[in-house]
């Protein structure tokens, strides 16, 4: 009788996992649908075709969406830390820094990258640096930018009224819009030449929609499709100059793990 080989048995070994595997995720998912009625909350949960179906669905939960004066403040300190996802947008910032004089920072929240980026790269302090967010965010942050002295931070309910940006940022932006990236863009007066979108939700299959606990409110998260969102921008004329991915910002949606993990990525983008 032959025996097999360290390559062969290896081999054997690896399909036995694979179909273990294969033959729990039933079970996996059926107990992920459970969670739905934990009385513990879940981070993620739901999925869903589109923004609205999860908009929806999270109105009948209670808070739905970010809007909201009780959430403006959740996280604030924190996300004026730099993490380590930021590097790469310092990185090219810094590059860029000759070339931009007006910057949008759209999603930016209550200014939170540039309260944490101003510690770190002095050029930041020299830009114009506009925030465009939700009106909750927006009169929040306003609020606390007089109170701390910012006076290169502005802050825009309305991205037409931000003016025509060198620089668009997009930090956390996309899982939350609710409209698509060009049809935003489109509302600017000429395309910026500059584009950097970090923490960008991409999976290889359809779009999902999932909901996200954010303190008392249920938020939308959309994971795009990746070949669809590189198409949508490489369409409005943008080359792409840089990416890089972020492991540590994967998700897997807690009631529906068989849809498997998200990637989260990061893009400079220009136009030629």
């Amino acid at each position: 009788m032959n025996t097999p080989s360290a390559r062969e048995t290896r081999h054997l070994l690896s399909r036995a996992a694979a179909g273990v595997r294969s033959s729990l995720l039933p079970l996996h998912a059926a107990r992920g649908r459970l969670r739905y009625l934990s009385p513990f909350p879940r981070r993620f949960t739901g999925a869903y075709g589109s923004y609205a179906e999860a908009y929806a669905v999270a109105r009948r939960h209670g808070l739905a969406g970010y809007d909201h004066d009780e959430i403006a403040h959740v996280a604030f300190e924190k996300m004026c830390e730099v993490a380590l996802w930021d590097y790469p947008i310092l990185f090219w910032l810094q590059k860029l820094s000759n070339e931009v004089l007006l910057l949008v920072d759209a999603g930016g929240h209550m200014g939170t990258k540039y309260r944490a980026f101003r510690k770190l790269l002095p050029a930041v302090n020299e830009l114009d640096w506009t925030v465009y967010d939700l009106p909750a965010i927006v009169r929040a942050g306003r609020r606390r930018a007089e109170q701390d002295g910012l006076k290169s931070l502005h802050f825009v309910e309305h991205l037409e009224d931000a003016g025509a940006p060198d620089l668009f940022l997009g930090s956390g932006l996309l899982q939350y819009l609710d409209v698509t990236l060009a049809d935003l863009l489109g509302r600017l007066p000429m395309l910026p030449r500059h584009l950097l979108l970090n923490k960008v939700a991409l999976r290889k299959g359809e779009i999902v929609v999932t909901l996200e606990r954010i303190g008392k409110a249920r938020v939308p998260y959309q994971i795009r499709n990746e070949a669809a969102f590189l198409g949508e921008v490489q369409g409005l004329g943008y080359d792409l100059v840089d990416r890089w991915t972020i492991p540590s910002l994967s998700h897997v949606i807690d009631t529906h793990p068989e849809l498997g993990a998200s990637e989260s990525a990061g893009f400079y983008f220009r136009l030629p």
